[in-house]
């Protein structure tokens, strides 16, 4: 049985069924708190809140966390990004090449990472998709590299890399 998480962002419930069968397994926000506690430049704001300059970048940094949310289903990661102008982006699990995650000391002691995927989906093409302040980034890292291999088998997708030199 597959670790659930269930953090409420707004949108779909974590059950909530999607066309085609497709099941919502995790839906997450970044987090402001845990950012100030968790790197050096929340720290910083910290400090810059006893002048008055810190709750400006506490409020940009909550509406940016606020705007962008996370959600994986069993066959893609839906990135729903803007408070006033809305975007969306698919990245289909199967073209995730790498799950790599990112954390300080700071980080681990607040339970955030950085998620950083790596896809041969369009969405990403010439760039790393990267995901800041996750909270319980260890556990959705290894959840998310076992669906992007469950949906791999499922569409009897392999993976074949080249190089200028042939296979790799």
């Amino acid at each position: 049985m597959r670790r659930r998480f269930d953090w409420r962002s707004g949108d779909d419930a974590a059950d909530a069924p999607r066309s085609g069968g497709e099941r919502t397994l995790d839906t997450f926000r970044g987090s402001t708190a845990r950012w100030l506690v968790g790197s050096l430049a929340g720290w910083g704001t910290l400090l810059l809140c006893l002048v008055g300059v810190g709750l400006v970048i506490v409020a940009a940094r909550w509406l940016q966390n606020l705007g962008a949310s996370f959600v994986v289903t069993d066959q893609r990661l839906i990135v729903r990004r803007g408070v006033f102008l809305k975007t969306i982006d698919e990245i289909e699990l199967y073209r995730i090449k790498d799950v790599r995650i990112g954390y300080s000391l700071l980080n681990q002691l607040a339970g955030i990472g950085t998620l950083t995927l790596t896809s041969s989906d369009p969405t990403t093409v010439g760039a790393a998709f990267t995901i800041r302040d996750v909270p319980d980034a260890i556990a959705r890292r290894e959840e998310l590299r076992d669906l992007v291999e469950a949906a791999r088998r499922r569409r009897g997708v392999r993976e074949m890399d080249f190089d200028s030199g042939g296979l790799a």
